[in-house]
């Protein structure tokens, strides 16, 4: 992968069988920051209607991890991320939107907030995370 756009980042995640399984598509990429979106399906919540917290967590670290990508190239992987939940995700659509906050050579660090969209179209924070993500380029 030589230029790192929308389309691109994109077919990487279609590329990955879990993120096809789940819905996942990238809205934003570039600049620092990335957007991922997923449908609110009913297989994707747990017993009492919310969406499942992994299915939070799977978005969350997909979102850092592509944002990373945009300051440190497309060879990425997560260190590691840390996630709070705030609420319980009701709604119709998922949005994770990741930003860098500091970006080095080898490393990244991002923060992700993830908003679920309901039928009034009000955005509601429904979790916030933070990662690292390291570059897997061999120096």
């Amino acid at each position: 992968m030589s230029e790192l756009d929308l389309r691109t980042a994109q077919k990487v995640l279609d590329s990955q069988p879990f993120s096809v399984l789940v819905g996942a598509r990238i809205t934003a990429f570039g600049d620092g920051g990335a957007t991922l979106g997923i449908d609110a399906r009913p297989e994707l919540r747990q017993q009492n209607g919310f969406l499942h917290g992994g299915v939070l967590a799977y978005a969350a670290d997909n979102a850092i991890t592509f944002a990373a990508g945009t300051t440190l190239g497309p060879a990425v992987l997560t260190g590691g991320f840390s996630i709070q939940y705030v609420r319980p995700a009701t709604g119709h659509t998922l949005t994770a939107r990741a930003t860098v906050v500091h970006s080095g050579r080898r490393q990244a660090v991002v923060r992700c907030d993830l908003f679920t969209v309901g039928d009034d179209g009000e955005q509601n924070l429904c979790a916030v995370a933070q990662g690292t993500v390291l570059s897997a380029k061999q120096p």
